[in-house]
């Protein structure tokens, strides 16, 4: 699986969550304006913030990953 891919997957998810950008980044600790450069460039979370973004949108790591379903 390549990046961008990885990429796609974990804008699916913030997608599909159902919570708004702006809560999401309260949960993480991060502004909306980054959470909204997840959504629409290819800027990816430090490791960090993705294990907290997984644990926020109810995903695993390995799903985003392409490693594992959920």
């Amino acid at each position: 699986m390549e990046l961008k891919d990885i990429q796609v997957r974990l804008r699916e998810c913030i997608a599909e969550s159902g919570l708004p950008q702006k809560e999401i980044a309260k949960r993480v600790g991060v502004s909306p304006q980054t959470i909204s450069k997840y959504m629409k460039k290819d800027v990816f979370p430090a490791l960090d913030t993705f294990a907290k973004l997984c644990c926020v949108l109810d995903v695993t790591s390995d799903f985003i990953l392409g490693l594992k379903g959920y």
